[in-house]
């Protein structure tokens, strides 16, 4: 014990290399008592925020400290540190600069709720955005961020934000959600390589009232007679849509009943593996022709031959 208290009071005296040194010890009260050290300087505060080891007592004793905290580079360490308390995480993330939050977001070692904190952070701040930055963060911003950036739908920033690598389905869906979607994000949605592939998005597309309906009648062959039907039930989509939706789902039943009967039944699961069941019956029917020409049996034709 009289070794500790000998380290702490060298701690809080200490000056030059010997201060370097100490920034690593083991003990928490050590580094504790290096805070109260006048020459204690905000370069070396900061090397001692790049410990990772470092303890959680030692994080929110900064982070209760007001005149440590004065200095941005402390701010940034403190909240970028991976074992900083919650509460400190969030009352900092307001004051870090904009591409700081943007790297905090993507951080892997983040919890979901300061990264989600953050990116509120940034879209709370897109209106006041020159459009450099906007660009920016279209192209690496974290996904809440890209999605914003789509249902905002500038011309210059929505296909790069379209591209961003970060971007989920359910960022799109969100977009298409919002109560007045400009028709551009629903054109670019529905052009677009890899979202346009996505049967959720083409869903949402049809229900979208901002949606061309050209758009529209290209992707109804392309959803399932259950989905058809409840998109076509009132109150759903507009009326002059209703009709065409109606017309597909007779132009289904009348083409194949069975097949669209099949599709019904299990919500669409069944709509890609049905051909490939037609052309199975068909091989297998053909082969059970063969089995009985092959034993003799030549159908209809042979008995008549033979009467």
């Amino acid at each position: 014990m009289a070794e500790i208290e000998k380290e702490i009071e060298r701690a809080r005296a200490a000056s030059g290399d010997e201060l370097n040194t100490l920034i690593y010890h083991p003990v928490p009260a050590v580094l504790c008592a290096l805070l109260d050290n006048p020459a204690f300087d905000e370069t070396k505060l900061t090397l001692l925020l790049a410990r990772k080891d470092l303890p959680a007592e030692i994080l929110e004793e900064i982070g209760m400290c007001k005149a440590l905290l004065k200095s941005y580079a402390v701010k940034k360490g403190l909240l970028l540190h991976p074992r900083t308390p919650r509460l400190i995480g969030l009352r900092l993330l307001k004051d870090l600069y904009l591409m700081d939050l943007v790297q905090f977001a993507l951080s892997p070692g983040v919890s979901a709720e300061l990264k989600r904190y953050a990116e509120e952070q940034i879209v709370a701040r897109l209106p006041q955005l020159p459009l450099g930055q906007k660009i920016t963060l279209a192209r690496r911003g974290p996904c809440r961020v890209a999605g914003a950036l789509v249902a905002e739908g500038h011309p210059q920033v929505l296909p790069i934000a379209l591209d961003n690598p970060f971007l989920t389905e359910s960022q799109v869906l969100k977009a298409l959600a919002r109560e007045k979607v400009a028709v551009n994000v629903v054109q670019a949605l529905a052009n677009h390589r890899k979202w346009s592939q996505s049967y959720n998005v083409r869903l949402a597309i049809v229900r979208n009232p901002s949606a061309p309906i050209s758009v529209v009648l290209g992707f109804l062959p392309q959803l399932t007679v259950s989905d058809l039907r409840v998109l076509a039930e009132p109150g759903i989509v507009a009326e002059n849509l209703r009709k065409y939706l109606q017309a597909e789902v007779r132009r289904r039943m009348l083409a194949s009943p069975k097949h669209a009967a099949r599709e019904l039944a299990t919500n669409g699961n069944a709509s890609t593996a049905q051909p490939q069941d037609d052309q199975g019956a068909d091989k297998k029917e053909y082969r059970g022709e063969g089995k009985r020409r092959a034993h003799g049996d030549g159908g209809p034709q042979e008995a008549d031959d033979k009467a």
